[in-house]
């Protein structure tokens, strides 16, 4: 059983779509005394505190069908600035003011833990082209509120899909966990522990 350490639901769907077996456990660091100048090391540092924090809490008895531990965090890089989520409406408009018409990198750190080996940690970064929006379509999309629950300020599998015009990368990572990366960590976490 995987434990995810991450509270977006966006995550837990992905695993659900992937049929991998979790449950949720979410880490209650405080994002906001981690720093990084170097958003890779921003957001493996990120992903890799929230699966500490979760691990270390482990309960033998209430947790022993617990194999590893996930954690997960992204952020959007335009222009060399790291934007997470906007604070607010006129944070969202602003960003995506800029971006429109433009491209981003989509960063997501990954941290995986199991008991007895070394963290696995990566960052996977993908290429995000934004579609040139007017400014009432910019608008109407913060509009849905949809905007300020996501790093870069928007959801490539909601409504956001429609403001974006091509991925240079992995799919899933933009959603806030590569897959592909998942499946190649497991794969060696239980290799390891079959020796």
């Amino acid at each position: 059983m995987l434990l995810l350490a991450s509270a977006s639901p966006a995550r837990r769907r992905l695993l659900e779509q992937a049929a991998i077996p979790h449950r949720v456990r979410v880490s209650g660091v405080d994002e906001t005394r981690i720093h990084d100048h170097d958003p890779a090391q921003l957001v493996q540092r990120l992903a890799e505190a929230k699966a500490q924090a979760v691990f270390d809490g482990l309960d033998p008895e209430r947790d022993s069908d617990v194999d590893a531990v996930l954690g997960c965090d992204s952020v959007l890089v335009f222009d060399g600035v790291v934007f997470g989520k906007p604070a607010d409406a006129a944070m969202a408009i602003q960003r995506w003011t800029r971006m429109a018409g433009h491209r981003g990198d989509l960063l997501t750190g990954h941290c995986l833990l199991r008991a007895g080996q070394s963290p696995r940690l990566a960052c996977v970064q993908t290429g995000v082209r934004f579609a040139a929006l007017s400014t009432a379509e910019i608008e109407a999309y913060v509009a849905t509120g949809e905007p300020l629950q996501c790093a870069g300020g928007f959801a490539l599998e909601g409504r956001g899909g429609l403001c974006i015009e091509a991925l240079d990368g992995c799919y899933s990572n933009v959603i806030g966990l590569s897959l592909p990366w998942l499946r190649q960590a497991l794969a060696e976490c239980f290799a390891l522990a079959a020796e």
